[in-house]
């Protein structure tokens, strides 16, 4: 967490913008006179604006937060309605979880309604609102968005000087095959498992294992992913409640001191997000037992409470996963074919550039490359965790992720020499393509046609400023040619090191 790379200093700076945005939503709640209640919702709200919209661009990033009062007040309203209706109110939840999960397959924009929607029923029942208070809760939301989106887009706008790259699109599918259908079902199951079960452990806690299920199974896709993200939540949740009790408990609800804590929670929570799920929730559990102290409700049985819900909801999501199962091996065999693809497109947009085609530009791709390559890393995560008793895939699960690494350095080299003004075409870079095109094809067949990459080429005399690229391509043909053996080697089967 404090040692990984963060460049232009981006992770650092969302985390200071949600510090700054969430505490102008709830300063301008407290001055207009709102209640405690309110406030809290208002700086939830603020939280998940900040938190899940993540389209790529700025304009469509302001055009979600604006759709986010659309799906969160019927919500709201249904929640608070259906407040003393148990079983209609659980139902109801249960078709929110489903239409949030499904709303996933429209890309970021119903990613981040279909979280809002889902936790404005959870905040309903977090704070035990009642339909008398929906409309100073309405009104706590739309300050909350209008002051986060002030803070995001007019005054600290770190997207417009350093636009993100696009994530990377779904695996593809039709019907049930396709991972938000399947996860859909998968998340219903487990929230309505950690429904029924949570409950008889608790009538007034309960929610804590339904909103426990439901964040197991945001940005997962193989049961795999699933039943790690399930087991550092566990971890989170206890390292966060042992804290809770040496932090939050003594404080018993004091305005100020617990104030500047839950905005040190904010920002860790925003800052250990991209890296470690642990880590974030650890600060997610310290900033609860703050809240709940602020609404004086504080004690060590609730904390208790909360370890025993959150494992419940980990039991659900582990049991919801069993049915209709991405399966790690699956997933992440697509993830990687996806990226030595992205590689060889890389590779060709740079000779093409070399060449001295001005339109060609591998940036993008070397961008591209290194989201799906993160990807690749989190469905291979449950095979390289050190709880894992598969130690042939691990093994391989390691390696692979090492030539990845390797494809990924040499890719942003060789973009960064196609930038190089200097560089200039050389013979010798068209065989090298071509090459490294010939260990793509070899790793996925369906990714390019063979032979295309020799026509790229102007072919001149010796150039100095080419033997950086060269230095790149050949690193990369050795990466490739290795890949073929983790690749190809049965998952049970010993790994073989290539030599």
């Amino acid at each position: 967490m404090c040692v990984a790379p963060d460049p232009g200093r981006v992770r650092l700076r969302v985390a200071g913008r949600a510090v700054v945005g969430i505490a102008l939503a709830v300063t301008v709640s407290e001055l207009v006179g709102l209640s405690i209640v309110a406030s809290i919702t208002a700086g939830l709200a603020a939280l998940l604006a900040l938190f899940t919209v993540g389209d790529p661009t700025v304009r469509r990033q302001a055009v979600t937060t604006a759709l986010l009062p659309l799906a969160g007040f019927p919500v709201l309203a249904l929640a608070t309605a259906l407040h003393d209706a148990p079983l209609l109110r659980d139902s109801a939840w249960l078709l929110v979880v489903f239409a949030g999960v499904y709303a996933r397959r429209w890309g970021p924009r119903g990613h981040a309604l279909g979280i809002f929607a889902f936790m404005q029923f959870f905040v309903t029942q977090f704070l035990h609102a009642l339909p008398a208070q929906l409309p100073e809760l309405f009104g706590a939301v739309l300050l909350a968005l209008g002051a986060a989106g002030a803070v995001r887009f007019v005054f600290w706008c770190i997207e417009r000087r350093v636009p993100p790259p696009a994530a990377p699109a779904p695996l593809p599918g039709t019907g049930l095959a396709r991972v938000t259908t399947r996860q859909a079902f998968q998340a219903t199951a487990a929230c309505a498992v950690a429904l029924g079960v949570g409950q008889l452990l608790s009538e007034q806690r309960w929610y804590w294992a339904v909103g426990t299920a439901w964040w197991i199974f945001v940005n997962t896709a193989s049961r795999g992913e699933t039943l790690v993200r399930g087991f550092r939540r566990v971890v989170g949740t206890v390292t966060g409640i042992a804290a809770g009790l040496l932090i939050a408990l003594p404080l018993g609800g004091a305005p100020v001191p617990t104030a500047a804590l839950v905005a040190v929670c904010v920002f860790g929570i925003f800052y250990t997000a991209p890296l470690s799920y642990s880590w974030m929730m650890f600060f997610v559990t310290v900033m609860a037992g703050l809240l709940y102290g602020l609404l004086g409700v504080l004690h060590p049985g609730l904390l208790l409470l909360r370890f025993e819900e959150t494992a419940v909801g980990a039991l659900g999501a582990a049991i919801g996963v069993a049915l209709l199962p991405v399966t790690t091996h699956a997933a992440t065999n697509a993830w990687i074919q996806r990226a030595v693809a992205c590689v060889h497109a890389c590779t060709t947009a740079a000779a093409r550039r070399l060449a001295g085609d001005p339109h060609a530009d591998p940036a993008p791709h070397a961008a591209e490359l290194d989201l799906l390559l993160a990807r690749a890393r989190l469905t291979l995560a449950p095979l390289v965790h050190p709880l894992s008793p598969l130690r042939a895939r691990k093994a391989r699960a390691r390696r692979v992720l090492a030539l990845l690494d390797d494809c990924a350095r040499e890719t942003r080299g060789l973009a960064a020499v196609a930038a190089d003004p200097d560089a200039s075409h050389d013979a010798r870079l068209a065989a090298a393509a071509w090459r490294v095109e010939s260990a793509v094809h070899a790793l996925v067949p369906a990714a390019v046609p063979p032979r295309t990459t020799t026509t790229l080429f102007g072919l001149q005399p010796h150039h100095p400023g080419a033997e950086a690229a060269l230095a790149h391509l050949h690193s990369l043909e050795r990466a490739l040619v290795d890949l073929a053996t983790p690749l190809r080697t049965a998952p049970s089967a010993p790994l073989i090191p290539a030599a």
